[in-house]
């Protein structure tokens, strides 16, 4: 069956890659991977940085973030299934990063999910962070470079997550309009299908998540709701030697 495209002569592809398990199928190609940890990972990055955090440094294990626990100018920040890990000030909430002094100071933080991402995705030509929270500037940058995209999505423990693919589609809807990108991938159709459906209600899409419980008992709603809020920040975090800054843009 012919691969579905919107533009017949579009000159760079964009896809969707639901997990990172997957990636090694989709990365062929690709010069700039964008990772997606919609709750919480990628929105409490640009949360931090769009509220004055010098750095970020994703790390992927427990133990490289609790070196940095008490050093002066760090903050060290990690999460597991959604909680805090013992021992630390801070997991991957938005708000919470959003309520500290960042000023100045690197924030060091392993997540269950996007983290692990980015560490996959870490040696494309450019990687960049992508949430609700800079979806405008994220896209509007994104249909400026000259290059196939990825959207790498981190799922949750390597399997498909909705809040992801349906930001996913978001990216994706913008970037097909454009006409200068197209996609070769069921996948990426899908995605823009997906936030078809939601994108009067993006609310909606966690009512219809079987997470939802789990996050109502750890009290993350709030954090689900500023999460799931488009265009907070014009901030896009990129990889420079394995630190998170601000892109210039």
């Amino acid at each position: 069956m012919k691969a579905i495209s919107h533009n017949a002569d579009y000159q760079y592809r964009v896809e969707v890659c639901y997990t990172p398990g997957q990636y090694p199928l989709y990365k062929e190609g690709m010069g700039i991977v964008v990772v997606i940890d919609i709750l919480r990972a990628t929105s409490a990055m640009v949360a931090a940085l769009h509220h004055g955090v010098k750095d970020i440094i994703p790390v992927a294990t427990i133990e490289e973030a609790r070196q940095y626990i008490g050093r002066p100018g760090y903050i060290a920040a990690a999460e597991r299934n959604g909680e805090v890990v013992e021992g630390f000030p801070v997991g991957n909430s938005p708000l919470a990063f959003k309520a500290m002094d960042l000023h100045g100071k690197t924030i060091v933080i392993s997540t269950t999910n996007g983290t692990q991402a980015i560490n996959i995705g870490r040696e494309a030509r450019q990687l960049v962070i992508g949430a609700f929270l800079n979806l405008t500037a994220l896209t509007d940058w994104l249909l400026r470079q000259n290059d196939n995209i990825l959207l790498l999505c981190s799922g949750w423990r390597d399997k498909f997550s909705l809040e992801d693919s349906v930001f996913a589609g978001a990216v994706m809807d913008r970037l097909l309009e454009s006409g200068k990108f197209g996609l070769e991938e069921d996948s990426s159709i899908a995605s823009k299908y997906l936030y078809m459906a939601a994108r009067d209600n993006i609310m909606s899409i966690l009512k219809a998540a079987p997470r939802r419980k789990r996050l109502q008992q750890l009290h993350l709603l709030e954090d689900v709701k500023y999460c799931l809020t488009p265009d907070q920040s014009t901030v896009i975090p990129v990889l420079r030697n394995g630190h998170l800054v601000p892109l210039e843009h």
